[in-house]
């Protein structure tokens, strides 16, 4: 009978060691995927079409203005910088981070609003609108020809939105020990910056935010040096002086509506459009980031895989999860 005792204690203990193994190796798996508090696939019981619906929503846009995608990758992009990835740019008001200078020409909220609509009637209060962001910028990466990656999800969205907290976003004329400093304050080195601002290979830029490069710059009553003497008469022929600073020219040329590396090819034959972008090249602190990526074939497959793991860490910076914050019935006012 003590033998048998003896047996039934250490079969119990080892069942126990075997469940404590198991949940520190699935919580492992968990901080691979996200760090403090997200994990891939946390929606799949509560809410299991979750990531299908905002895909939908996302194609449906992409689909009828292409201008969509990149609106949406900027706007994670933005959401992220300013308090971390809590949805807080979508608040609207006079004085959120929605109506700031910075955020003006975002475009894409309402399919934003569409997947929340959705979502809330499929899972309704389940599903946040800072993880809707963050798919949504997957999804238009993919969407545009660059590769998939999964999305760690559990963000909360926040309770505080102001447009004065957009003063730490990255600049279109920021130097280069700006951009460095902004970007590690966030938890982001120089490769993850050099990374990140490829999301410029789609999309395009005002003429109010670089056309003092074409005609005064630094007051020399000439062009940024650092431009290409060839693309010089483009940019020009795009944004005359004194023209419409609306005009929108692509931040990579001939590919504004395709994801891929070619973004870093043009910066190094001084094709890039915006400031802050050219100096990655003229830098040597970045620059040696930027060859990584020059050239097709496999340059192209490291970008994409490099892309998607610096969207993961931006993705996981300053988050709200478990308690905190909440899940908003509407994504543009706190509940």
């Amino acid at each position: 009978m003590a033998v048998t005792s003896s047996l039934i204690k250490t079969l119990i203990l080892l069942v126990l060691l075997l469940a404590t193994f198991t949940t520190l190796t699935l919580g492992q798996g968990n901080r691979v995927s996200g760090q403090g508090g997200t994990r891939v696939g946390f929606y799949r019981a509560t809410c299991p079409r979750a990531e299908s619906i905002v895909r939908s929503a996302v194609r449906s846009a992409v689909q009828t203005n292409p201008t969509i995608a990149p609106g949406l990758l900027r706007m994670f992009f933005h959401d992220c910088f300013v308090n971390g990835c809590d949805a807080s740019i979508l608040i609207e008001g006079g004085t959120t981070e929605k109506a700031a200078g910075p955020n003006s020409l975002l475009r894409g909220f309402e399919v934003i609003d569409v997947a929340k609509t959705e979502l809330e009637t499929a899972c309704p209060g389940v599903v946040s609108c800072a993880d809707i962001v963050a798919l949504a910028a997957r999804d238009s990466v993919v969407l545009t020809g660059g590769r998939s990656w999964q999305v760690p999800l559990g963000r909360r969205d926040g309770l505080v939105s102001q447009a004065s907290d957009t003063a730490n976003l990255p600049a279109f004329n920021d130097a280069m020990n700006i951009q460095i400093r902004k970007f590690a304050d966030k938890g982001l080195n120089v490769q993850d910056l050099v990374t990140l601002v490829g999301a410029h290979t789609i999309g395009t830029s005002a003429c109010t935010l670089f056309s003092y490069r074409l005609y005064n710059f630094n007051g020399t009553n000439g062009p940024d040096p650092e431009i290409n003497r060839a693309f010089l008469p483009q940019l020009r022929a795009m944004c005359p002086n004194g023209g419409d600073p609306l005009t929108r020219v692509a931040l990579d040329t001939g590919s504004e509506g395709r994801f891929g590396n070619s973004f870093y090819n043009n910066l190094r034959n001084g094709r890039g459009v915006i400031e802050s972008d050219a100096k990655l090249w003229s830098d040597r602190r970045t620059q040696r980031f930027v060859q990584r990526f020059l050239g097709g074939g496999q340059s192209g497959s490291r970008f994409n895989a490099e892309f998607g793991r610096a969207m993961v860490k931006l993705g996981n910076t300053e988050l709200k999860t478990g308690s905190q914050g909440e899940i908003r019935r509407v994504c543009t006012a706190i509940n």
